[in-house]
């Protein structure tokens, strides 16, 4: 079983978390916008039939690209290291295992909520999550792992 996190221990962790998310989110936008560039002027380039191309100024944004692309990566790994699921990069959409009853579930949160209140089990996904409950917030010294 990988690492799980007590609730308390999720939202400790939440601000952390969400500074990475938002990191990746901008490499990602960034990227993506870099690639739509390249494909805009590769089909300029198809359409006349061949045109001058500045090859250092393409060959320096699709560096920025595999750049931002790369930067991206390696923030989700961060992510992944501290043991928090991205599920949604563009929703801004985390899951932080949590053992309850000797189960292990997803406390989940989506970017814009002040905190984390939902939950749900490893099968239901983001579509079945429901509210936290009272069964979250016993002596999390019963549940540490």
């Amino acid at each position: 079983m990988g690492k799980t996190f007590t609730l308390s221990e999720a939202q400790t962790l939440l601000p952390v978390v969400e500074a990475l998310l938002c990191k990746a989110q901008a490499a990602g936008r960034k990227a993506a916008e870099l690639e739509s560039e390249m494909q805009r002027l590769t089909q300029r380039i198809f359409l006349s039939g061949g045109m001058n191309v500045n090859v250092s100024a393409a060959a320096r944004r699709r560096a920025e690209r595999e750049k931002a692309l790369k930067e991206a990566q390696d923030t989700l790994g961060e992510i992944d290291e501290i043991g928090v699921q991205v599920k949604d990069l563009d929703q801004g959409l985390l899951d932080f295992p949590c053992l309850l009853d000797g189960e292990t579930v997803l406390l989940c949160w989506k970017q814009g909520e002040k905190e984390i209140g939902w939950w749900h089990t490893t099968e239901a996904g983001f579509a079945g999550r429901r509210p936290l409950d009272s069964r979250f917030g016993r002596n999390e010294k019963e549940r540490l792992n």
